[in-house]
């Protein structure tokens, strides 16, 4: 089996399987890894069909690629770097993605601004930064009431802020990660 260049990964499921999505990993971005997008995305079989998707601090665009791939209604990739907002529109385009737009924004900016609202988040910021966090704290407005929140994190597990729940959590070598919902205070049981 031949290996792939860095800044280079492969759609696994979906229109798109097998396609390939460059990066730009010189710029320190850590795509997700391929055994880790197929267990979010086995996880999320029942729910990513027709889902409204936002891939918060996108970097290569993988995660909303492949909901995309895997029939998701729209996904909103939020990036601030320029050179990966570029790379994830291009990587859209060659794809012929329809239903998705880039958005070249903090991500946590972007959370406090929003009027939408989102069924599937996928989080995956910087290990070394305090972003996971303060997204958490954010995201509850932006939350669809039937959501599922996707997040890695490094070495610490993230402590979840009130009324998030763990669903199913793994590890991968140095990536921690796991599926989470967010118990909207009208929902019921």
């Amino acid at each position: 089996m031949a290996t792939r260049a860095q800044g280079c990964l492969r759609v696994i499921g979906g229109q798109w399987r097998s396609r390939l999505i460059e990066f730009d990993a010189a710029d320190g971005v850590r795509a997700t890894p391929d055994r880790v997008r197929q267990t979010c995305f086995d996880w999320l079989a029942p729910l990513i069909e027709g889902a409204r998707c936002l891939d918060l601090f996108a970097g290569s665009g993988a995660l909303g690629i492949e909901a995309l791939s895997r029939g998701a209604a729209h996904c909103t990739f939020v990036e601030q770097g320029p050179r990966q907002c570029a790379r994830v529109k291009d990587a859209l385009l060659n794809l012929k993605a329809q239903h998705a737009d880039v958005v070249a924004m903090d991500a946590i900016y972007f959370l406090q601004q929003t009027w939408h609202r989102y069924h599937v988040v996928f989080l995956d910021p910087p290990f070394e930064s305090d972003l996971l966090v303060r997204a958490l704290c954010e995201l509850p407005k932006v939350l669809h009431p039937h959501n599922r929140i996707f997040l890695e994190w490094g070495a610490d597990k993230p402590v979840l802020p009130e009324r998030f729940e763990w669903l199913r959590e793994k590890r991968a070598g140095q990536v921690g990660y796991g599926l989470a919902i967010y118990h909207h205070p009208a929902a019921r049981g």
